[in-house]
């Protein structure tokens, strides 16, 4: 079942990169993971604003469970100044830096999601290396040099439980249509790791499942 129309609604009015089918698709990873791992908990790498967060935490609410959205809230390479990304209008007046958690904050009001996500404003390597619980899925979208698609990787995917779900969002075979590092450091390392399967594409969102290896 598609998410509400209103949440859709809200989640298309949010600051974000996520097109329309992927924001769908991943609802739909999301409430297989939670039905096939009921309990466990659903993690975001990579927040911005909260419109994927929106689709994630409608499909953790509906089946009573949490997302947990990770973010320093500073913006990637990508969205500094100078770059294709920015958006002058997230910036700090003083600083001048990007500073995306009031939008994410006022995205969950707006939404009334609060009892289904929990924010955490940190770097995704340092709360991966503290993080002990099993997933239901984690979805990366994050950083997207070489470094973070990396770090995310490693930090990570050893937490999604058997059966569960990998989303990794932006994935482009072709250079001529995005950047490298999900694709190369994420999606076909999680293949060629013989741990996970793709189970479906849409746009640049893959999703994966666990079919073996342990988790942490």
């Amino acid at each position: 079942m598609p998410i509400g129309r209103k949440l859709r609604e809200e989640a298309l009015a949010t600051k974000g990169f996520m097109p329309p089918n992927e924001g769908d698709a991943l609802y739909a990873a999301a409430c297989l993971a939670c039905k096939t791992l009921p309990g466990l908990a659903l993690v975001e790498l990579g927040t911005y604003c909260g419109r994927s967060t929106v689709w994630l935490g409608a499909a953790a609410r509906k089946y009573n469970t949490t997302l947990f959205t990770i973010d320093h809230h500073f913006g990637s390479e990508e969205n500094q100044k100078g770059w294709e990304w920015y958006d002058e209008s997230l910036a700090d007046p003083t600083t001048g830096r990007l500073n995306t958690l009031p939008l994410l904050l006022e995205t969950l009001r707006r939404t009334q999601l609060g009892d289904a996500v929990v924010p955490i404003v940190g770097e995704s390597k340092v709360v991966s290396a503290q993080w002990s619980q099993q997933l239901a899925m984690c979805f990366i979208d994050g950083g997207h040099g070489d470094e973070p698609a990396r770090d995310d990787y490693l930090g990570w995917t050893p937490k999604v439980a058997l059966h569960g779900l990998l989303a990794i969002h932006d994935v482009f075979a072709d250079p001529g249509d995005g950047g490298q590092a999900p694709h190369r450091f994420i999606y076909l390392a999680a293949l060629d790791s013989g741990e996970f399967t793709e189970i479906s594409a849409t746009g640049s969102l893959r999703v994966l499942q666990r079919i073996n290896g342990s988790s942490s």
